[in-house]
């Protein structure tokens, strides 16, 4: 019944060029229990059984999209612009919430849907508007990423807020250093384990092994997600951005998505199966008032927070203006607040209907970014808008920072990821291997043995992290040029080596004082000693580097993949000197009037002032083509111009085009026998002379010689009289041969 009406309303909103979202939201509420003009769909259990799971694999895929060195890759300047934008947002929905007189959990929830605006939407009205290549389009995507991060970290802060009965700031900061923690252990781990399991067994994995075990990844880590206290999509992400990071990821992508898509569209009719009318009629007042905030709030704060991470006013308005809607993730929100039975059913349905509403707005609010700016640069001063463009900041990822603070940077990442790893494992030696010991060894007299082992174990297990915690960056580049320019930093330096190593003598502490209770003083001695010896071992060493080798291997596969199969990017894409200038990619339709012309006969140069840098075709990458270069259909051209340039050029790809053939059904093949008669024209005429092929567009393929068997036709046989030839070709044309 689901599929059927979705299925139905999901062509409807295709054909009026509405995001299919939408669709599935109002397939939803024609088969809910409040539509009393159509059959309904009455076991809400089963339902929201596969919306939570159509949940986790839209997390999951989400996650196949992210990409931790991405992030990294952005700078500070997407950081600061999704910051600001959410927090403002959130602050902005939680007064509107307390100005109607509603709970406090409504509102904390509430602030908390208004300040995600929906990647999937955004992205659809981009690209009907033709805008996805322009330089601002790419901002909005990269503060999105962000704010889908975000939305994870939120959802599980607010299952704790919602599981305290009075949340304060000490709870909510023990969240986000477990969803910290988490995050580094499971990510390192990971990606140590993933790729190599993958790896070893790549020559068994066909698409459909890669499929199910790619989903049986994904709901492990799910599982063990809400074991610890999270949600089950915030475990399937984490799995799909670890998945992510390797080489099988483009496959996992493309055989995951039709799982997804099915899952995912009856998530989103369950959420149209809790629209109301009744509640919208009652509550449309607050639905009007949540739409303006909307609308007017990310109209403000968005070009504020762009401005804030280095964007011009324009470029800014342009940004904030594209992102006034909610989507997919202010349900997943209000779903989670249902499930834990914190918010009012009232507020579901509403959130509901303003994503509509915005939703539809979205494209209308895109275009009115250029206009408002007009209208601003008009009646603004010319010396304020200049000071309000030279006060934005520049790109803090392109301040060079200083070598102190580059090190001790690198120092503290690494002391935290190492002291991480180090604990997560003695939290599982002691858990699990200590008691299984205890099992195996048991008797008084040998609990001794069993402690000297685990403790043995433990150290050894963690001794490559202590080591690499307390010597690596010690040989930096930074280290030596700082140890080289002053005699005044040689202490500082070698304070920093004595700070990690009592950092990691403080583990060895921590094991020696759980399982034996010696005396303090005895304690730190053996966790000193311990410690150098780790540093001086020679084993040690060796292991630490090997272990550092392979999580570099694992982390760096899929870009090794992409670079010799020619997909990665060239490097000068951020090193252009105009910023109006930059690179996008195009892909050749398969029916466009380009194929099989050269770049020398298409003047790209000529008539639109773009340059096609690189070819990509299949697995090889043609850089710098010259003109005699031949178009071919799914090619992939990497173009180089302005986004004026790059639109036209866009447009004229998409629109010269062959067209779709409205007489499809005339195109049929049909075989039809021939007799040359006296009065035929093609009597003593040679195959060839005989235009059968050229003139009517048919082709014989025998002639009947008193055999059985056709017999195949020369291009040099001369027809005659009484030949039956049979004929290949379209109807319309046979006709006229015949006739």
């Amino acid at each position: 019944m689901i599929l059927v009406v979705a299925g139905i309303v999901t062509l409807l909103f295709k054909k009026l060029k509405q995001p299919l979202v939408l669709g599935y939201v109002v397939a939803g509420f024609l088969v809910s229990p409040h539509m009393p003009y159509t059959m309904s769909v009455v076991d809400q259990a089963d339902i929201h059984t596969w919306a939570d799971i159509g949940v986790m694999f839209l997390l999951f895929s989400l996650g196949l999209d992210f990409s931790f060195k991405k992030i990294l890759k952005m700078g500070a300047s997407p950081v600061i612009a999704t910051c600001t934008i959410v927090f403002c947002m959130m602050m902005l929905g939680m007064l509107v919430g307390h100005a109607f007189g509603w709970a406090k959990m409504d509102c904390i929830f509430l602030g908390g849907m208004l300040a995600m605006s929906s990647t999937t939407i955004i992205y659809k009205a981009f690209d009907d508007l033709g805008l996805r290549q322009q330089q601002f389009a790419g901002i909005v995507m990269s503060v999105l990423i962000l704010e889908d991060i975000l939305a994870i970290v939120m959802m599980v802060m607010l299952a704790a807020i919602a599981s305290g009965n009075n949340p304060d700031g000490g709870q909510m900061i023990g969240s986000v250093a477990r969803i910290g923690f988490f995050l580094v252990l499971w990510f390192v781990v990971g990606i140590f384990a993933i790729p190599l399991f993958l790896r070893s067994v790549r020559r068994l994995m066909n698409n459909e092994v890669l499929l199910v075990v790619s989903l049986g990844l994904c709901c492990a880590m799910a599982v063990l997600s809400t074991k610890v206290g999270f949600s089950s999509a915030f475990g399937a992400f984490v799995m799909g951005s670890i998945l992510a990071e390797t080489i099988e990821a483009e496959k996992i992508i493309k055989l995951v998505e039709p799982v997804k898509n099915l899952f995912g569209a009856i998530f989103f009719v369950s959420v149209g199966m809790l629209v109301d009318p009744a509640i919208l009629v009652k509550y449309a007042l607050p639905i009007f008032v949540l739409v303006m905030t909307i609308l007017i709030g990310q109209a403000l704060f968005g070009s504020f927070g762009f401005m804030l991470a280095g964007e011009s006013l324009k470029s800014a308005m342009k940004c904030g203006f594209s992102m006034a809607q909610i989507g997919e993730f202010s349900f997943i929100i209000a779903s989670l607040g249902l499930s834990l039975g914190v918010i009012g059913d009232f507020l579901y349905p509403v959130v509901v209907a303003v994503s509509v509403i915005t939703t539809f707005l979205t494209p209308y609010m895109i275009r009115l970014a250029t206009p408002a700016y007009n209208k601003l640069e008009r009646h603004l001063p010319n010396r304020l808008i200049s000071s309000l463009n030279r006060l934005t900041m520049s790109h803090p990822n392109t301040i060079e920072k200083s070598k102190w603070k580059r090190l001790l940077l690198q120092m503290g990442v690494n002391t935290l990821i190492y002291g991480i790893l180090s604990a997560a494992i003695i939290t599982l030696m002691f858990t699990i291997f200590l008691p299984f010991m205890q099992r195996v060894l048991s008797g008084e007299h040998l609990s001794v043995y069993v402690h000297i082992i685990t403790a043995v174990v433990t150290v050894l297990l963690i001794a490559p992290f202590l080591r690499a915690m307390v010597m690596k960056k010690n040989h930096s580049e930074e280290w030596k040029a700082l140890w080289q320019e002053s005699n005044v930093n040689h202490l500082p330096l070698i304070f920093t080596i004595l700070v990690r190593m009592v950092v990691a003598a403080s583990f060895v502490f921590y094991i020696c004082n759980r399982l034996f209770h010696f005396r303090p003083a005895f304690v730190i001695t053996i966790g000193l000693a311990v410690v150098i010896l780790i540093v001086y071992s020679r084993w040690v060493k060796r292991r630490s580097i090997r272990l550092e080798r392979l999580f570099i291997l694992n982390l760096r596969s899929r870009d090794i993949e992409a670079q010799v199969h020619g997909h990665k990017r060239p490097l000068y894409e951020g090193r252009l000197l105009d910023r109006d200038i930059h690179i996008a990619d195009f892909e050749v339709p398969a029916d466009s009037l380009w194929t099989g012309q050269t770049l020398r006969e298409l003047s790209l140069g000529k008539k639109y002032g773009v340059h096609v840098s690189s070819i990509l075709r299949a697995n090889r990458r043609l850089n710098i083509p010259d003109g005699h270069s031949v178009i071919f259909p799914g090619d992939k051209l990497q173009v180089i111009g302005s986004d004026d340039q790059l639109t036209t050029f866009r447009h004229a790809l998409e629109s010269e085009l062959y067209g779709e053939d409205m007489e499809l059904e005339k195109r049929e093949m049909r075989l039809r026998s021939m007799v040359i008669n006296s009065s035929s024209k093609f009597i003593g005429k040679t195959l060839e002379e005989s235009g059968i092929r050229d003139q009517y567009n048919c082709m014989v393929v025998g002639i009947e010689q008193g055999e059985e068997n056709l017999s195949q036709v020369k291009p040099t046989y001369r027809f005659e009289r009484g030949d039956i030839i049979w004929v290949v070709g379209e109807e319309d044309a046979l006709n006229q041969l015949l006739s």
